[in-house]
């Protein structure tokens, strides 16, 4: 079966070593500029750093450089490019078709290049471009069932990855201009104001409210864990966890559950294994409640409840008393766990200052009834447990004594040897054998873990304590360092023009430069109009987003089971209304710019 790797987010560097700690096969990391996650970025030092001690592993770095740029910022993200690429970067995520041209103008090192999700990978015709162009790898929208997934690995060449767990966009990704309108913020600049978690009202064209002061955009948070399986058997080669934001005991948690279950399933394609303290579960980690979305058909993917983390629900109050109430609970609750309720349409919360039995005291008064339902969305004692844990990866390596030599192989079968420069027989051998054997034992701290030791020389050489600990010092640096010298990056076969899907494109292309323009143009396709992001106003009737959720699907007034035809608006908390139109052909819900 052919290996498959999991993609881990890194805010910084301290997160990217923990996501490798934790089983990740490839990093993604924001640049000091261009990514996606504007408060993301990392300097090239940092990014180098990391780049080392990933390679150590055989894990990969991937940069996000995934906004759009203009004309200025093209030329800057063109050196900056070519920096990483020195600094031994294996692939760059991109959406700016700029650097696609870029790279077919020979502007760029022969570095991989990944098509973000940002490019709205959503069908086969489009990924099987990127594909015909030169793309190394395709991030697929998460809107895609497993066929379609299928589909698409039968019909490429290139590598498909898709996101397996994290926050999910309501919009197709690339095609939300909704903060846009609304601020100035741009999703496509990296700088999403995230106004779908925000309050809105829906109603229809009587003004009737139908729904009031709801979060009617908030999706779900993505698990496609009880698919994973059937997605390696699709073809996928990279499952993406989403969170680039997220802190680093996230990281550690999710990463090390994803890494457990891949392996299930197929092997993974670094190298080491992971020595961990704790047992991941991903419902004590930051969550809106879970959904496999699309992936089997169509779910309950909204939480119109709360943008936030609720956390797992642990019981329903059974009495509430002066300064405590009391829980039924297989749960057991720790002081300084955080918990919250919902309470007329609101999330509140409050942290355990003590337990007694089954009492629980908050920290502050709360308005608590009888039967409330309770989630825990802190578990302290789970939190402390990840932020000391001493999780490690290690490299499994065997140890060989023989003919006054010492070497070393680790399971990649990089091998290299020490001389044992004595001609001194032991006066007991035994007791010498034992005395190699526990000092060669000691890797103590290092990236190597001692799967084996082995004695073929039957003259075994004399030699201080303190000279067999130089020697295996020196083995293990010297092994760490052809490692590293055999790590060989995939290097990418070049950028060329192929026909587009479409003759036509207009703002949805999201060109912001003149050199994406120009490789449209080249690949067939008349670019009508720049990006939103170019105008100083946006126009009355442009799509601010196309979503899968679907508000009437929620309502039980889908098309295909009722003859509801009233036109439906969606008004935020400042009373600015948005017309929605409904694309029942593709089960698509539509939001107008009013």
């Amino acid at each position: 079966m052919k290996s498959v790797e999991l993609l881990a987010p890194a805010k910084n560097l301290e997160t990217g070593i923990a996501a490798i700690n934790s089983g990740a096969d490839a990093i993604y990391i924001g640049a000091p500029n261009f990514g996606a996650r504007q408060n993301a970025g990392n300097s090239i030092e940092d990014i180098e750093k990391l780049v080392f001690y990933a390679h150590k592993f055989y894990v990969k770095v991937h940069v996000t450089i995934n906004t759009i740029l203009n004309d200025s910022e093209l030329k800057e993200a063109i050196k900056l490019i070519n920096k990483l690429y020195e600094i031994g970067v294996d692939a760059i995520i991109i959406q700016d078709f700029g650097l696609l041209n870029a790279a077919a103008e020979g502007l760029l090192p022969p570095i991989q290049i990944h098509m973000s999700t940002q490019c709205d990978n959503r069908t086969l015709d489009k990924v099987k471009f990127f594909d015909s162009i030169g793309a190394d790898r395709v991030i697929l929208a998460r809107e895609l069932s497993l066929n379609q997934i299928s589909d698409i690995c039968k019909n490429v060449n290139c590598e498909i990855e898709t996101f397996v767990h994290g926050a999910l966009c309501v919009s197709y990704s690339g095609q939300c201009y909704m903060s846009y309108a609304n601020g100035g913020r741009s999703a496509n600049r990296g700088a999403c104001a995230q106004p779908c978690r925000k309050k809105y009202s829906l109603l229809d064209e009587d003004n009737k409210v139908l729904l009031s002061n709801q979060y009617l955009l908030s999706l779900k948070d993505f698990n496609a864990s009880g698919s994973i399986e059937k997605l390696i058997n699709c073809g996928v080669k990279s499952f993406k966890i989403e969170g680039r934001l997220k802190d680093v005991n996230y990281v550690k948690n999710v990463t090390l559950y994803y890494s457990n279950l891949i392996s299930k399933f197929a092997p993974k394609t670094s190298s080491g294994v992971v020595f961990t303290d704790f047992t991941p579960d991903l419902d004590k980690t930051f969550n809106r409640f879970y959904t496999d979305y699309f992936l089997n058909n169509r779910k309950n993917c909204y939480n119109f409840v709360s943008p936030k983390h609720l956390g797992e629900e642990i019981g329903a109050v059974s009495g509430v008393y002066n300064d405590y109430f009391t829980i039924k609970s297989k749960f057991s609750l720790n002081p300084q766990d955080g918990i919250c309720f919902v309470c007329n349409g609101e999330v509140k919360g409050f942290l355990v200052n003590k337990i007694v039995g089954n009492k629980v005291y908050p920290n502050n008064h709360v308005e608590l009834s009888k039967g409330a339902v309770l989630y825990r969305n802190s578990d302290s004692s789970f939190e402390k447990l990840l932020s000391n844990s001493k999780i490690k990866r290690r490299i499994g390596i065997i140890i060989k004594v023989y003919e006054n030599k010492i070497y070393a192989e680790d399971e990649d079968g990089n091998m290299v040897s020490e001389v044992i420069s004595s001609n001194t027989l032991p006066n007991n051998i035994q007791k010498q054998r034992e005395i190699y054997k526990n000092q060669l034992s000691k890797v103590g701290n290092s990236d190597f873990y001692l799967k084996n030791l082995t004695f073929e020389d039957e003259n075994l050489r004399f030699l201080q304590v303190s000279t067999i600990n130089e020697l295996r010092r020196s083995l293990l640096q010297k092994l760490m360092d052809k490692r590293i010298e055999s790590y060989r990056k995939n290097v990418s076969n070049g950028i060329s023009y192929a026909q587009f899907p479409y003759k036509k494109y207009n703002y949805r292309a999201n060109v912001l430069n003149e050199s994406a323009k120009n490789f449209y143009n080249k690949c067939g396709c008349d670019i009508t109009e720049y990006a939103l992001e170019s105008a100083s106003f946006i126009p009355n009737g442009v799509e601010l987003m196309r979503t899968k959720h679907c508000l009437r699907y929620a309502l039980g007034l889908c098309s295909k089971h009722t003859n509801y035809n009233k036109k439906l608006f969606l008004a935020d908390e400042k009373g600015k209304k948005y017309p929605l139109l409904f694309d029942c052909k593709n089960c698509e819900m539509v939001v107008l710019n009013q």
